[in-house]
Parts: structure tokens; sequence; C-alpha cells
């Protein structure tokens, strides 16, 4: 059986289709998914054993210039390889209607989610299957149950698998135990300040553990820069593409994460985590995995889940702290001696275990 899935993007929403498909392949002998997705992840299908072909997509630069799109042929290679290749079924596990439009140029029946359940409830009308599943739920578990009633075989129990081969990336021996520090995110909102970055590393410091900063544009290598500057025990990481940045956690000892994809990637290389979620709910979208620790701010306005912090500072706020090294207030509930002691904790269960 040969199915073509179409989970364009983010980082953390690719991460996130990798159990539905080991679930598929453990059910369904013989099974192979070809993958539609964004051209900057599509590194990451290839390392899951039931994926045959990825099919990149640049819906994010073609939209930006759509007559150069088609003047280039971009797009007419692009509905060439959707045509390629005879399928039993088409996914569309995104819920979008980018994502289902996608679905108009191949010839084989589509199965998505149910107007009461996708994220745009118009992408339904471009599927000849429509499926229920409810809200509520891990985004994981989501697809996970999307995929079971699409190909007709009974959800296993239990975590799900994201059936990546580890082992590859781990190097033995392995070098001197270090903790990664994912400092990187999209919105403002959920950056944990960076003063808090710089006091986690020196209490790490103390405990004799390397802190490695990995970054992704400038303005992340910048943060780094300034996060290990003076500091003996935290390194810098020259740029690296996904597989690098993979392999540097692959052999971490730990990880602290604000609401990243790359956290996510650690999640799925079985990387002890602990999530920082200030502005988001973790219940929906956090980390899964093993030995995956959500710290999650009971501030009053949290999770606010807003791209610009609008909270009012009282004037008590104001006499407690730094405004403007301590933002958005949300994160002082996850100050860094609470962060540390979870973390010093999770290191001396990963060594006792």
């Amino acid at each position: 059986m040969r199915v073509l899935l179409v989970k364009t993007s983010s980082l953390g929403d690719v991460i996130h289709a990798l159990p539905a498909l080991t679930d598929a392949a453990r059910a369904i002998p013989g099974i192979t998914f070809d993958w539609v997705v964004e051209e900057g992840f599509a590194e990451i299908p290839t390392w899951h054993p039931a994926v045959g072909k990825v099919i990149p997509v640049a819906i994010r630069r073609w939209r930006k210039n759509i007559w150069e799109t088609l003047k280039s042929g971009e797009w007419k290679r692009f509905k060439h390889a959707l045509r390629a290749e005879k399928y039993d079924l088409v996914i569309d596990a995104q819920g979008l209607v980018k994502s289902a439009f996608l679905t108009r140029y191949v010839k084989a029946p589509v199965a998505g989610l149910d107007k009461h359940s996708a994220r745009e409830p118009l992408a339904s009308h471009f599927y000849q299957r429509r499926l229920a599943v409810a809200r509520g739920q891990h985004a994981v578990e989501r697809l996970r149950q999307l995929f079971a009633v699409a190909l007709g075989y009974d959800l296993p129990k239990g975590l799900g698998d994201y059936g990546l081969d580890v082992e590859r990336l781990v190097e033995l021996p392995r070098s001197k135990p270090y903790a990664v520090f994912l400092h990187g995110t999209t919105w403002d909102t959920k950056h944990w300040p960076e003063t808090y970055w710089r006091d986690l590393t020196v209490r790490m410091g103390h405990l004799g553990l390397e802190v490695r900063l990995p970054w992704g544009n400038p303005a992340e290598k910048a943060r780094a820069e300034r996060i290990a500057s003076g500091l003996k025990n935290a390194v810098v990481l020259p740029k690296l593409n996904l597989a690098g940045v993979a392999k540097v956690l692959a052999n971490a000892s730990a990880c602290v994460a604000v609401d990243t994809g790359l956290g996510h990637l650690a999640a799925a290389l079985d990387v002890p985590t602990i999530s920082l979620f200030g502005p988001t709910n973790p219940g929906l979208t956090g980390a899964y995995g093993k030995v995956q620790i959500h710290l999650a701010s009971d501030f009053p306005c949290a999770p606010c889940l807003q791209k610009k912090c609008t909270y009012q500072p009282t004037a008590q706020d104001q006499q407690r702290f730094d405004l403007k090294n301590e933002w958005p207030l949300c994160f002082t509930r996850l100050n860094p001696e609470r962060v540390a002691s979870r973390l010093s904790t999770l290191l001396l269960a990963e060594e006792l275990r």
C-alpha cells in the first residue's frame, strides 16, 4: 500500500506526525508513505523507515513571488512529482486550506479531518473521506487517531513511538557530559528571559556541566553569545543544519527548551528535556515522549496564546521584578532557581538509570 501524506509545516508539526507513521507501519506490513513537506523540513521525513519519497514544497517562498514561481517552472515540476506515483490514499494531516488545495493534483481518494475537527473547517470540502477526531487532545494523539481511522486499524495503546534510529546519531564513547539550551523560538512572548538563561548556565557551571547553545539566525547567534559571554562552561555552537542539531541533541545528557520546534526534535530523540511554557499550552502541543517535563507558568493570564504580551504590570510587579530583563512576567513563575532544581534532579535520575 502506498499513501501520500501532506504535512507541510511547521517543524514541530512535522515531528508530531512521526508516531502515526510508526503505528501504521506496524499495523499494515509493507505500507509506504511519500511525504509532501516544506523544503526547510524535508530532511526529517527521511529519518523514518516507513517513508519512501519526500516531495518538497515551498509554499512560504512561492507565495512571496507567484509570478516567478510559475515562470521558473517550479510549480509545474511540483505537480508532476505529485502525479508521478499511483497512490491508494492521500492523507491531509495539516487540516488547512493550503494543504487541502495541494491534494487536488493527486488522482486518489483523499482523507482528512471533518469540518468540526480541522483547524480550518473549509479544508474538509477537498476530501472524499471526512473523519472526526476529537479536539482538546495532544497533537500527536490526534494524528495517531486520524491515521488509524483513515487506514482502518486499531489505535495502539500507550505512548506513541517516533520510530527514529537514535543510535546512529549517538557517539561512543560519549564525550564530556553536557546540556543543550534551546533558547530560540518564534514568538516574542515565548522567549524565556535572556538573563534567566545566563543565570541557569552559571548554575550548571557550579555542577561542572557544560552548556551548548545552538542558533539558527543572526539574532539567535547574538543571544547565544551574550548568554555565554565570560562563562567557561558555555559553548556557542557553529551554524548547524537539522541533522547537525539532531546529533548534538542525541548525545546530550539533558536539554532545556522554550516552546520551539527543536524542543520537539529533542523529544523525538528521547533526550530528557525540561520545556518552559509561558503563553502557550503544553497540554495540546507540549514536547511528547519519554522523560519530558513541562514547566508551565501559573501567572494569572497564562496561557494567553498571544504573540504580543498585553499584560499591564501592577505597582507590586514594578517593585518585585526588573521589567526590562524579566519580561514577559509569566516566566517569573519559572525562575532559574526553580528550573535549575528540576534540571539537577533530572540529571541525577539519568545517572542512576
